[in-house]
């Protein structure tokens, strides 16, 4: 069983930056593509960016082109996601999942079998 543990959330003003990490143990063999989705209270999980198992192609959703960077080391086992320019519609707990089945950076939540616990990601001033 894969397992997957976020870190790096927390307070930030507006127009400043994050790092999210996703750290992957156990199973890792079926860490192939992986993806971050954030989740805001009541709303509905929302896709954020994916990478590719090998990091050569990538998938972000419009609400954060140009803002996020997804990245993974695959010998650290670890996936990453660099945000910048922060604004009070990004606050949500982020969740990294990683797919067994898909190797290209898929958008679709049910493509994805192991999830993290999320970390909480708040921008405020």
């Amino acid at each position: 069983q894969m397992q997957l543990v976020e870190s790096g959330g927390g307070l930030v003003q507006p127009g400043g930056s994050l790092r999210l990490t996703c750290t992957a143990s156990g199973s890792i063999f079926s860490m192939n593509a992986m993806g971050w989705y954030r989740q805001a209270p009541g709303t509905e999980r929302e896709f954020v960016a994916a990478v590719s198992r090998n990091g050569g192609s990538t998938n972000y959703a419009d609400s954060v082109k140009g803002r996020f960077t997804i990245s993974r080391d695959n010998a650290k086992n670890t996936v990453y996601l660099q945000m910048n320019s922060l604004n009070a519609e990004d606050t949500a707990v982020y969740y990294c999942a990683a797919s067994e089945s898909y190797t290209i950076p898929t958008s679709q939540a049910k493509h994805y079998r192991f999830w993290g616990q999320g970390t909480q990601v708040t921008v405020s001033s």
